[in-house]
């Protein structure tokens, strides 16, 4: 159906407007034109290319370069997004080109499709679909707030999302070398997605210590947080459950919060931010053995991590559907349903609620933190990843909308046993929603001990497959940026992450660890990533150009995106980010945890952690100008260009690109 790929042509042939392979390689020129036969996957000549030999179905071309060493071959057809350039390809020699080619070939890839979509779902389906959700979602209207989330959805985070993994299948790199192949200029977003990724891990993995102890103390006849008359309890501890009269008072605590505030968190024991205290030794031990778990999950890539989540990933739902039914026939369930979703519609004139929604989608889906190049980068070249966007992003949206019927049935069962009203169960917010509230209502069901069990190991395994994907983002970005210091050592360099990322998380297993979360989780990553994501989006639609984009998504899938993916990518989802960053800033969260009011300077140092990771792209650009040579037009024009074409190697090429 087509000349082989060892088919000779003349040096002179190949610069005039069409694939070269030069030394093994094959380079992709942006002027060669195919179309696709669907009558037995034969690929037929575009008009101006009839008589030409050796087309293949990817727009590559099979042609044996004979351009000597140091020769350079001039593309005077190569266009940079400015202006019209000239840009200059120089071959590679000998075992060097041996060596690119070796590299690529030897790419890991996933064992199997399952394995990727597994993966991506772990990812994205987190903590938050469980705590963050429901709470933002009767906060903001009830069922009203669907409609603002599923128009953010539609037009800012499934695009966004999409376009993470098309450019990650088809430039097959992590967040950092990728650029070389966009907008070189902006490679600085690489290294802020790598401290990005840092911070979170050193947070987010204590957040899963928690867990951790919550599991461990479960195993016992009676749970510990049920009664007051542990040596940790205070005067004011009220059992709402006991069979006795009690009188709830304003100063009353439940035993499942002292549980969590004196017990797991020892927070009294710390004056706040400006006096941690000492550090928990039970949380570090904790937090040692989910590192080590991680370790092990990781350290051989993504054939050992494409493994595990096949139960880290499908655990979760397993108990959510147990929880479920188990929360649904609890009395005054109803109550809590009716709450979760009764409308508010007069909410939706609020801005704060698209705010709101715009967030939630961002944060859920995740892009911008390098993980989805990562886990793409690892795809076959036509694997069809608009699918797996779609499909990804349907089941993270369900399993949010989902998860809030798992908490609020629970919540107006505690409605129902106080005498309450659900607003009054409902206002604990963040990891106290599942720590002390839903802890506490599991207490109190029959067979409390079993429920108790899976519950937080669900929670576990939510975080644990985030806590892969969030690392693989940095080992990618890392190893394919520096392939000849790190490129056979990913074992060794994965245990020294981990360690980096176990020191790092020491101040938050202190006895005001909790306080350093709260700060970390809304200023180290929210505003950082909203920009990272913005410039991506304005790098690749406006600098790497969306019809250039788009061409490269056609090559894998055989059709390039519509308007409607055009339309998003270049104005509706930067303007989507612009519209959160900005609201973010303009009106800063006011930080409360517990009866801890955040100072006036923690806004100052949330600000600072937040700048220390996006500083890394003006000083990268700047850089990148300096050494550079030429006049400043001819710095700006090369600093935009891409450096290298993208090769693909000859075992990953198919005759069927659909």
């Amino acid at each position: 159906e087509t000349e082989p790929l060892t088919s000779k042509k003349d040096a002179s042939d190949c610069s005039k407007g069409e694939d070269c392979k030069e030394n093994g390689l094959l380079v992709r020129n942006p002027k060669s034109a195919l179309r696709l036969g669907e009558e037995g996957n034969k690929v037929h000549p575009s008009q101006g290319d009839k008589g030409e030999a050796a087309q293949i179905s990817n727009g590559y071309s099979g042609v044996q370069s004979s351009v000597p060493c140091s020769a350079e071959v001039e593309d005077t057809q190569g266009t940079a997004p400015a202006a019209t350039t000239t840009t200059t390809t120089s071959t590679t020699c000998g075992a060097e080109a041996q060596q690119q080619l070796m590299e690529l070939e030897d790419r890991e890839t996933w064992s199997k499709k399952i394995d990727f979509l597994l993966s991506v779902i772990g990812y994205a389906v987190d903590l938050g679909n469980v705590w963050r959700f429901p709470y933002i979602c009767y906060q903001n209207g009830g069922g009203a707030f669907l409609i603002p989330y599923t128009i953010m959805a539609i037009f800012g985070g499934i695009p966004l999302f999409y376009m993470e993994l098309a450019l990650g299948q088809y430039h097959r790199n992590g967040c950092i070398s990728i650029w070389r192949k966009i907008c070189p200029i902006f490679k600085g977003i690489g290294f802020a997605i790598c401290i990005i990724d840092l911070y979170v891990a050193s947070y987010y993995n204590t957040i899963m210590a928690w867990a951790f102890y919550y599991l461990i103390s479960s195993f016992t006849a009676e749970l510990p947080w049920t009664s007051c008359t542990n040596p940790w309890n205070t005067g004011n501890c009220t059992n709402y459950f006991s069979k006795d009269n009690v009188s709830w008072s304003l100063h009353s605590t439940s035993p499942a919060e002292e549980f969590y505030t004196r017990r797991v968190l020892q927070v009294h024991r710390s004056d706040g931010l400006d006096d941690l205290g000492g550090i928990s030794w039970q949380l570090t031990l904790c937090l040692l053995l989910i590192f080590t778990i991680v370790y092990f999950s990781i350290w051989k890539g993504v054939k050992t991590s494409g493994k595990v989540v096949w139960v880290t990933a499908t655990f979760p739902y397993i108990i959510l559907f147990v929880l479920l039914v188990r929360g649904a026939t609890l009395p005054g369930a109803w109550r809590g349903v009716l709450y979760y979703l009764k409308p508010d519609w007069q909410k939706l004139l609020a801005t704060e609620v698209w705010v709101d929604a715009a967030a939630q989608i961002f944060f859920s889906l995740g892009p911008g933190f390098g993980v989805l190049l990562a886990y793409a980068s690892y795809n076959k070249f036509h694997n069809n990843c608009y699918q797996d966007a779609l499909v990804t992003s349907t089941v993270n949206c369900l399993t949010s909308f989902v998860s809030g019927f798992v908490i609020f049935t629970v919540l107006g069962y505690m409605a129902e046993m106080r005498n309450e009203d659900v607003s009054e169960v409902a206002k604990d917010t963040g990891p106290s929603l599942l720590f002390i509230t839903y802890a506490e209502a599991i207490a109190n069901m029959p067979a409390s001990t079993f429920f108790a069990i899976i519950f937080f190991l669900m929670l576990l395994t939510l975080g644990l497959d985030s806590t892969f994907a969030g690392l693989e983002g940095v080992i990618t970005g890392v190893l394919d940026e520096f392939p000849h210091v790190w490129g056979k050592r990913r074992e060794l360099f994965v245990l020294g992450l981990i360690i980096v990322c176990f020191l790092g998380s020491l101040a938050t297993l202190t006895f005001g660890g909790a306080y350093v979360v709260k700060l970390f989780e809304e200023y180290a990553t929210g505003p950082a990533v909203l920009t990272v994501v913005f410039l991506e989006a304005v790098a690749v639609s406006w600098f790497y150009g969306i019809t250039q984009f788009c061409n490269d998504v056609k090559e894998m899938l055989g059709s390039a995106p519509g308007w409607y993916w055009r339309i998003c990518w270049v104005a509706i989802s930067p303007l989507f980010l612009l519209f959160v960053t900005c609201s973010f800033l303009s009106h800063p969260p006011e930080l409360r945890l517990f009866d801890y009011d955040y100072p006036y300077w923690t806004t100052v140092v949330g600000y600072c952690i937040g700048t220390s990771s996006i500083i890394f792209i003006p000083i990268y650009m700047v850089y990148r100008l300096v050494v550079t040579p030429g006049t400043l037009k001819e710095r700006i024009l090369k600093s935009i260009t891409p450096e290298t074409a993208t090769e693909i190697p000859f075992g990953d090429i198919r005759m069927n690109a659909i």
